[in-house]
């Protein structure tokens, strides 16, 4: 047999017997793997240029963004962990054949987020002079005033993304992630496009990244409830299906959302503490937070399409009660996950200079950045796997309070304590706050692995 097709033969074997089992195989998962893939490499890819177009406005302008994007990330949690719950509900539908109950699963998690994000925005837009001072009121006041326009203009966009993360989060339930792959490339690449008009062509800073973010929100809006509507063969959802809430749907979504929401708001109001330390720490060390974050969510970009991929595969096979499918997958996400990290390493840290100097940085932070990345590309090797692929199974098996839990104490226990020794008290600075979190992915990790291997998971009847 020629050396090609006996390789070819052989990857074949490798992956039905890794990938493939009652409920799905190795070709669906591929599928469902990479429009995720695409998509997080866009997002990730297109925030670090968000990030590096920004950057050209100043170091108070990159470090407003990125204290303000940190608030984002802790309100914009709240609805994204609901519609997480959609996506476990449709997919645990989808997997038991009943086509009826996917419909309405999907149009309960589009209702029920929108109507979420809408109060949250309103919320911000309120409030946003108590919360800034509040959370930031250390910083400079040319950095306050730039946060203060992002933050009011981040708010208003809240239900634009918020449609288009509910309809993309029931889509992937059914399987469909090329469909919600195109509803996110044409939001961010609108974004993109617009920053590089209102920032690099218009100088306008921090005002036109805030009417970027709101343009290419609600026009990403319009389209998924264009496709929702028009395009879509499958679900036949209605616009009275969106304006009905089922509250019997409502309370299967929110049994996993809600604490999934709550772990969100616990677990990133401790990164907004840990923000608050970094600000204390002055604006180099805010900055380098920043092109840190931007650099390692590039290598988290395989493993972050696995775990949204792990949701769908774990959900399908539990709604199916393949059991032994759902545990025989996990483990081969974990492997693949960690696997995945070494390769990242291995193609970003080479070009470490070329890409850092996307960010404009001052050279006496430079050093500081290298030794953060170079620290957390070695912890998370072997540890964020075991913190974030193994809860997303769980919790798309109906596990969600216990995943929930779990992680709100870690993070508080350990990352916002732990980070706050290291890093303040005891002088590490930046390097000892990013240090916490890497072993608090540890200890989380060991936490999840010891509930993976019993038995109490699997016994959830969500349907």
């Amino acid at each position: 047999m020629p050396q090609p097709k006996l390789n070819m033969k052989r990857s074949h074997l490798f992956l039905d017997k890794y990938f493939s089992g009652e409920s799905i195989d190795y070709r669906q998962m591929i599928a469902l793997f990479l429009p995720l893939l695409i998509d997080q490499a866009f997002v990730v890819g297109l925030n670090l240029v968000n990030t590096a177009m920004i950057s050209s406005s100043g170091v108070a302008a990159v470090s407003a963004v990125s204290m303000i994007d940190s608030l984002n990330i802790f309100l914009i949690s709240v609805f994204i962990a609901v519609s997480t719950g959609g996506t476990v509900v449709v997919a645990q539908y989808k997997g038991s054949g009943n086509e009826l109950m996917v419909s309405k699963a999907a149009a309960g998690a589009v209702s029920s987020v929108s109507l979420m994000a809408l109060c949250i925005g309103l919320f911000g837009i309120i409030l946003h002079n108590p919360l800034l001072q509040l959370l930031f009121g250390s910083a400079s006041p040319e950095v306050m005033d730039h946060a203060r326009t992002y933050l009011i203009g981040s708010s208003v966009s809240y239900l634009g993304i918020a449609v288009v993360e509910a309809v993309c989060g029931a889509l992937r339930g059914i399987g469909r992630t090329t469909a919600s792959l195109y509803l996110s490339l044409i939001m961010n690449l609108l974004y993109v496009a617009l920053n590089f008009v209102f920032i690099n062509g218009l100088n306008m800073g921090v005002l036109g990244m805030t009417l970027s973010v709101n343009i290419a929100r609600y026009i990403g809006a319009a389209c998924a409830l264009y496709y929702l509507f028009r395009l879509d063969s499958s679900l036949h959802i209605k616009l009275r299906d969106l304006l009905l809430l089922n509250w019997s749907m409502l309370k299967k979504i929110m049994f996993i959302g809600l604490p999934f929401a709550a772990e969100q708001m616990f677990f990133n109001g401790g990164k907004i503490l840990t923000q608050i330390f970094i600000v204390s720490l002055g604006t180099y060390a805010i900055a380098t937070n920043a092109i840190v974050s931007s650099l390692a969510g590039v290598m988290q970009i395989p493993a972050n399409a696995l775990s949204l991929t792990l949701i769908t595969v774990v959900g399908q096979c539990m709604g199916g009660r393949q059991v032994q499918d759902a545990r025989k997958f996990v483990k081969s996400f974990l492997v693949l996950s960690s696997a995945s990290f070494v390769l990242m390493g291995v193609l970003i840290l080479p070009f470490f200079y070329p890409l850092v100097s996307l960010f404009h940085p001052p050279a006496e932070i430079v050093g500081d950045i290298f030794i953060v990345l170079l620290i957390n590309t070695i912890a998370q090797i072997p540890l964020w796997s075991a913190s974030f692929i193994t809860p997303s199974a769980l919790r798309a098996a109906g596990d969600s309070k216990f995943t929930s839990m779990v992680s709100m104490l870690s993070m508080w226990l350990f990352r916002v304590v732990l980070g706050y020794l290291l890093g303040i008290v005891f002088g590490f600075g930046i390097i000892g706050v990013w240090l916490a979190m890497n072993i608090e992915w540890g200890i989380r990790g060991t936490i999840f692995l010891k509930r993976f291997y019993g038995d109490k998971w699997v016994r959830h009847r969500l349907i």
